[in-house]
């Protein structure tokens, strides 16, 4: 895919961080856009800076809601006529907490937000995107899905999940016009830790020590991994360092984040 004008593209998690940024990076290249956040106010605010840029439609609901999502689907092709690119970006985190401690109910919060949720978009949407000459799913895993961390079990099991589920089905679809890409972003300045759940606020304070690089850099970034047809695409200024570290010397790494992002 070399270019995005009139495209169509969807993006969950657009009302802050990296989706916001895809957004606003998109519309700047002339796509067409369907966007989604949980929060309704930040989904407004992202709509309406960039109204006057392209068009868009905007629905605020829970990606753990598969009906909403397959709803969802059927609007934005009944608008567009068509759907070119798939982001699912949508996703939470549990605070600092061992798997000891954690609640189920809060374990399963964030599985159903950022791996079904990410399963119920590319089904509602792919008979959409099979259907155009090319086509892309792209999904966000994060670092955390190349490589465990302590006190993040959840989050780190569905980044490892969605790793897998975009490897497999970007198998199924090889000869398709559909692309998938697994994104795995590091250290990018978005409000996660903050709207994390559980555990001491002041640890998510902590986190946000490591979220340093701006959205829209990684945004562009991946446009780019789309137009080269990248399956696997780490993004972050520490991304492919700890990849590469955690590959040669596997738990060394992820003990010495633990000194550095998850302890006092």
């Amino acid at each position: 895919m070399k270019h995005f004008k009139d495209k169509v593209v969807v993006i969950t998690g657009a009302g802050s961080g990296i989706g916001k940024a895809l957004a606003e990076e998109f519309a700047a290249l002339g796509a067409q856009l369907a966007l989604n956040d949980i929060d309704a106010q930040n989904l407004e605010i992202t709509r309406k800076n960039l109204e006057s840029k392209t068009t868009i439609i905007s629905e605020s609901f829970d990606v753990s809601d598969n009906n909403a999502i397959i709803q969802f689907a059927e609007k934005t092709n009944k608008h567009f006529k068509k759907v070119d690119v798939l982001i699912n970006n949508a996703g939470v985190a549990a605070g600092k907490l061992s798997v000891e401690e954690i609640d189920i109910e809060l374990f399963k919060w964030v599985v159903d937000i950022n791996f079904w949720g990410v399963v119920y978009g590319s089904k509602a949407f792919l008979p959409y995107l099979k259907n155009q000459p090319e086509a892309a799913i792209v999904n966000i895993s994060s670092i955390f899905g190349l490589m465990g961390i302590g006190y993040q079990a959840p989050y780190c099991s569905t980044k490892f999940a969605v790793r897998g589920f975009s490897e497999s089905l970007a198998v199924e679809l090889h000869d398709t016009p559909v692309e998938v890409m697994c994104v795995h972003p590091a250290g990018i300045n978005t409000n996660i830790a903050n709207n994390s759940r559980g555990g001491n606020p002041e640890d998510s304070k902590e986190f946000n020590n490591f979220l340093k690089d701006d959205p829209n850099v990684i945004a562009r970034k991946i446009i780019k991994g789309i137009q080269r047809k990248k399956v696997r695409l780490p993004v972050g200024r520490f991304s492919s360092v700890i990849d590469w570290m955690n590959r040669l010397k596997p738990y060394h790494i992820a003990n010495m984040l633990q000194q550095k992002v998850l302890k006092k």
